[in-house]
């Protein structure tokens, strides 16, 4: 019994142990579940397995040689005044007491010039000196100055630069062959992807900041080929024109604005855009674009509904210009473009990033929506000029009179719409704060009358409200749905 009783014993503390150990380690791996170190892969059920890198050390150390410091000077004049100013403030004594133009008088009007000088980045793109920065980096410079990460200094010539996507090509000469900075793949970044900005943030030579993309295809306003990368990495003044780098140590953009009024918001232009753009500027020192010779407007929600298409995807054509490629192939106002080489078109602004980058006689294939039938025609493409861009500017200005924007009502708009055609003109679009908005008027306003005389056309339109008149006024008969009105509005 005594035997029994001791195995008995001895097989309980055996099972207490057990538990004991068992308890013990479970709370171990809790508590290490609680504090992963960076770098530790964390597997989840249904999950991907994300990995942070434990350092960026070896990528900095690798890139940074191609990452250049750049100081520009410029020599800006401004009047004498302009320059020199009473220390009394704008209505000081002087004035007072001798006249409104005494510091003029007696300090002289004489313009004066003085130096600016600012700092920026830029990074070499090939061995033989050419590099790229941003084009607000050097514009108006009288001269560039490039520091290397050796501490080498050469000044710098522009070889190229566009004012529309604020991309410039510099170079810089010497016999040594230069450190570069390879070239990535701009399309193949996801949001979510590490990414490390280089550059000299407030004269700051070579900083180096980390984050993630936080979004693609960004429009901020800056031109009319906004298609920002945003990233939290820190970017600063300064950074402009420095590259965003890969995990991969290439380029995949160019840094250029921040949000003043936010932290961690920096965009970058992707690289894909500067590749496009570099023949051009190296051959040329400037960009040759396409151009149809069109006006378009996003499709609305009512717009959508009263055309009878499917959603609001694609791009509302609402002039076509005479003679221009467009024109001469037979699209027309009120068609709706939903591809262009097979590509589809999502909205106004992915049109004319694809229109920006066809070659000047390239033949495409645009498929449109007319009458709610798919056609697709053959244009081909001119070259975009500063004379055509004044003269669709000048023709846009004249229909814009008084904030509202005027089309012709063609056939297949007054089918759209449901209204007799050659009835009056069409309102395309009013300008927010105008005095068109001031009154009322919305788009899709027909106007049927100008000081009451009965219009028909844009021409009509544009006749009667460029006519001299005692009047200050411009009196508009408007029709909406099934009632008619007038508007005032001042000349």
């Amino acid at each position: 019994m005594a035997k029994e009783g001791s195995r008995r014993r001895t097989f309980i503390m055996f099972l207490l142990a057990f538990l004991i150990a068992f308890f013990i380690v479970s709370f171990v791996e809790v508590l290490k579940s609680s504090f992963v170190p960076s770098g530790t892969e964390i597997p989840a059920a249904n999950a991907v397995s994300v990995r942070a890198p434990g350092s960026f050390a070896d990528l900095a150390e690798k890139v940074k040689p191609a990452v250049v410091n750049i100081s520009t000077t410029k020599t800006v004049r401004s009047g004498g005044r302009g320059m020199l100013r009473s220390p009394f403030g704008q209505e000081d004594s002087l004035d007072r007491h001798f006249g409104d133009d005494f510091f003029r008088r007696f300090f002289g009007d004489t313009p004066r010039t003085f130096k600016q000088r600012s700092l920026g980045s830029g990074f070499i793109i090939s061995s033989d000196g050419y590099i790229f920065t941003n084009n607000h980096v050097i514009e108006q410079a009288d001269k560039i100055l490039v520091k290397l990460s050796d501490g080498r200094e050469f000044e710098a010539r522009v070889i190229g630069r566009d004012a529309k996507t604020d991309i410039a090509l510099i170079r810089i000469k010497t016999s040594d062959s230069l450190p570069v900075a390879e070239l990535g793949d701009s399309e193949k970044l996801r949001v979510g992807d590490w990414v490390v900005a280089i550059g000299n943030p407030f004269g700051l030579d070579a900083t180096v900041t980390a984050g993630i993309v936080s979004a693609k295809g960004r429009v901020i306003g800056a031109g009319p080929y906004d298609n920002f990368i945003q990233t939290d990495a820190s970017i600063n003044p300064g950074n402009s024109g420095g590259p965003l780098f890969n995990m991969e140590g290439k380029v995949v953009g160019i840094n250029t604005a921040i949000v003043a009024q936010g932290q961690g918001i920096g965009f970058a232009i992707p690289m894909e855009m500067a590749k496009a753009i570099l023949s051009d500027l190296k051959a040329k020192g400037k960009v040759t674009r396409g151009w149809l010779g069109i006006s378009v407007q996003d499709v609305t929600e009512d717009l959508a509904k009263s055309m009878k298409l499917k959603d609001r995807s694609g791009a509302l054509i609402s002039e076509v210009f005479k003679g221009d490629p467009a024109d001469k192939a037979g699209i027309q106002a009120g068609d709706v473009v939903t591809e262009i080489n097979g590509r589809n078109v999502k909205d106004t602004h992915d049109l004319l990033l694809m229109i920006a980058s066809m070659r000047v006689d390239d033949r495409i294939s645009i498929k449109v929506l007319r009458d709610g039938v798919e056609r697709t025609i053959q244009v081909v493409v001119e070259e975009r000029t500063e004379s055509k861009e004044m003269a669709r500017a000048r023709s846009r200005d004249e229909k814009q009179g008084f904030g509202i924007t005027v089309q012709d009502i063609t056939p297949q708009v007054a089918r759209y719409l449901g209204i007799a055609s050659r009835s009056g003109v069409l309102v395309a679009d009013v300008r927010e704060g105008s005095q068109a908005d001031e009154v009322g008027l919305q788009p899709q306003d027909i106007i049927l009358q100008v000081n009451k005389v009965r219009v028909t056309s844009v021409k009509e339109y544009q006749r009667e409200v460029s006519k001299k008149s005692d009047k200050n006024t411009v009196l508009l008969l408007i029709k909406r749905g099934r009632s008619t009105f007038y508007v005032a509005l001042r000349k």
